[in-house]
């Protein structure tokens, strides 16, 4: 049966599956099937399209927010949570055509503030600049 959830709840499914793929070498697919039959968790549809749009993704994904790093910062030097959120975001902002760059913002802020130690702030300038561009 699908798990309908609101669109927060969804982007916070994916966010954790996003930030689970950075530890584990296994295909999405097999991370979601490996987590719904352990936590006993139905992934909502669109926490699946978000991770495996990610994925699909990763490379073009992670030039973007490379390209918008301070001076001297490279993508290794973000903490795993804030890397996950933007990842989740900037997939949002490129790649769905029914969310506005300002929703995927707010949201990715609100998953920051709730998983990132302070580091909202950071995550809302990077997507900034990636809006503006």
């Amino acid at each position: 049966m699908e798990n309908k959830l609101s669109r927060f709840k969804a982007r916070e499914q994916g966010f954790i599956l996003i930030f689970e793929k950075i530890f584990n070498e296994e295909p999405i697919e097999t991370i979601i099937e490996n987590a719904e039959e352990s936590r006993e968790v139905q992934f909502d549809s669109y926490a699946k399209e978000l991770a495996g749009g990610v994925y699909d993704n990763l490379d073009s994904i992670d030039e973007i927010i490379s390209a918008h790093l301070k001076k001297g910062w490279s993508i290794k030097r973000i903490s795993k949570p804030s890397l996950a959120v933007l990842r989740l975001a900037i997939y949002e902002m490129k790649y769905v055509d029914n969310v506005p760059d300002g929703v995927a913002i707010n949201e990715a802020v609100e998953l920051s503030k709730k998983y990132s130690i302070n580091e909202s702030k950071f995550v809302n300038g990077v997507l900034g600049a990636v809006s503006r561009e």
